[in-house]
């Protein structure tokens, strides 16, 4: 009983770090790159995470697999992670004009070794808890919710020391990074199966797209990359639009205009608490029901900002954070269900993998360029110099183009999308549903 303890212990510690790292600049980097002239650029920072995302975790974790044990790559792909970041606050600290050349290359390299530790933490984990004999779909949904309370806590840590607008925010990941590098040495090893052949199709998950044929599956991984494009909009510039009501004099005090990292940290409370509902959800209204109110939140997530201010209009912003627990969530868990559901034993993991790839990869990537490209760099002036009254309709429109794309999505789903045979999963094990939602990444740490 006490080693499992201590296991748990050891774990919780690992899942908080892990996603402070990730807490300490994703949804609070807009600001600071938008007020030292970055603001145009900043769909890019958003855009390469989900673009490096689409190879790096498949090819570290075929390092893990076969040579080097999963808990020292972890560490290592850490450290490379904290180099880099740490690198980027202290170019910035050189310079009042950081070079978006420099700052985003040493960017993506950071972010490039940190997506694979998601992954790699959960392997370690998984690991863990099975050498302590324990039942990772009882133990480890509670442990991995500390990696939620890990990016909040960050989110309120470069909130209120005021990191949120400068390069700091960098130099505090890097050092958790160099913190959790050191700490993950320590955990369980793991083993390495240096004999096993499979070829470069199965490893990356490349077989998962036969699954195409079918159209039901084709059509549910097309809109799942059509929601996917919603996913990384609202980190982009979600606190930056906070941010830009204290250059409204009418708004320039409000709690909100200067705590907005703070205000946003709303949105993963929201995620840690809506995933208990998901069960009596699915059980209610299927798996299709469920989708659909994840997709008509998304409606209402970028709505209520087109709505919202920090002054009066405040209530709208915390509903915006608070729905975006069901706008995420989910869809990503219930998703998760329907693969699971529709896939044998020989493609499930590689379906979970294309899953990921055409919501958190292809969709978040694409999209977040297009908002950036065509939409908020269309309508709002980024510059430091812009007027904040006269972007506030900028934003408006912005937040309202993608509100209105959310609910075409929303409405073509219902016309084109059939469950096979009826509607399945009408019911389904609760642990199974914290099984999915546990291990998710990006579900209880994505803003």
């Amino acid at each position: 009983m006490g080693n499992a303890t201590g296991i748990k212990a050891k774990l919780i510690i690992m899942n908080f770090l892990e996603f402070a790292v990730w807490g300490s600049y994703l949804v609070s980097m807009g600001i600071y790159l938008g007020s030292v002239g970055l603001g145009a650029k900043i769909f890019w920072f958003y855009t390469i995470q989900g673009i490096v995302s689409l190879f790096m975790p498949a090819l570290v974790g075929i390092a893990a697999d076969k040579w080097i044990p999963a808990q020292k790559m972890l560490a290592g792909c850490q450290g490379l992670a904290g180099f880099f970041m740490l690198l980027c606050g202290f170019y910035c600290m050189s310079t009042a004009t950081p070079a978006f050349g420099v700052l985003f290359s040493l960017y993506t390299l950071s972010v490039a070794f940190y997506m694979p530790t998601i992954g790699l933490g959960n392997s370690v984990a998984f690991n863990a808890l099975n050498k302590a004999g324990l039942d990772t779909v009882k133990h480890f949904p509670p442990i991995r919710v500390w990696g939620t309370v890990g990016f909040i806590f960050a989110e309120l840590l470069v909130n209120f020391t005021n990191f949120q607008s400068s390069y700091m925010q960098f130099i505090t990941s890097g050092f958790m990074s160099m913190i959790l590098m050191c700490y993950a040495v320590t955990m369980p090893p793991c083993p390495v199966n240096r004999g096993k052949s499979t070829s470069l199709s199965q490893t990356l998950g490349l077989d998962a797209f036969k699954l195409f044929k079918s159209k039901t599956m084709a059509i549910f991984f097309v809109f799942s990359f059509l929601l996917g494009v919603c996913l990384q909009v609202t980190n982009s510039y979600g606190t930056l639009f906070i941010n830009s009501f204290r250059g409204v004099a009418e708004f320039a005090n409000d709690w909100a205009a200067r705590n907005a990292t703070a205000l946003t940290a709303v949105s993963q409370a929201s995620e840690a608490l809506c995933i208990l509902l998901i069960p009596v959800c699915l059980k209610r209204f299927g798996i299709k029901g469920v989708m659909l109110l994840a997709m008509f939140a998304w409606v209402l997530r970028f709505g209520f900002f087109g709505i919202g201010n920090t002054g009066s209009g405040v209530v709208f912003l915390v509903l915006s954070c608070i729905v975006y627990g069901v706008a995420f969530d989910f869809f990503n868990v219930a998703g998760g269900l329907f693969v699971d559901s529709q896939t044998d034993t020989s493609t499930r993991s590689s379906a979970q993998g294309l899953f990921m790839i055409m919501t958190n990869g292809l969709g978040a990537s694409i999209g977040t360029w297009i908002a950036g490209t065509y939409v908020v760099n269309r309508f709002v002036d980024m510059s430091p110099t812009a007027n904040a009254e006269a972007n506030l309709l900028g934003w408006q429109i912005s937040w309202f183009i993608f509100a209105a794309y959310a609910l075409v999505i929303s409405l073509l789903f219902i016309f084109a999308f059939r469950n096979p045979g009826g509607d399945v999963q009408k019911t389904v094990d609760v642990k199974e549903v914290e099984e999915i939602g546990g291990g998710d990444p990006e579900g209880m740490a994505g803003e």
